[in-house]
């Protein structure tokens, strides 16, 4: 039984990561497709929130990457 209930605690552990990941990946993808749509404030939100939820995941990198840029496009350039 202490088998069966051990397994169990992996299986779901293992599900709620792919969830999680998926879910940081969808949020991902929808980031980029605002930033397309030249929705850059909505695109920042949604790249925070990847921060936020999913730190650890391969997106958050991509989504500061994203941030950090996004910022320095929209500083001024002293003209």
């Amino acid at each position: 039984m202490k088998r069966v209930c051990a397994s169990a605690v992996i299986m779901i552990a293992l599900f709620v990561s792919g969830c999680s990941s998926g879910r940081a990946a969808e949020l991902y993808d929808t980031a980029q497709f605002e930033e397309k749509q030249n929705n850059k404030d909505h695109a920042v939100q949604l790249y925070e929130e990847i921060l936020k939820k999913y730190p650890d995941s391969t997106y958050a990198k991509k989504a500061g990457e994203r941030l950090t840029q996004i910022k320095q496009e929209s500083k001024p350039t002293g003209r």
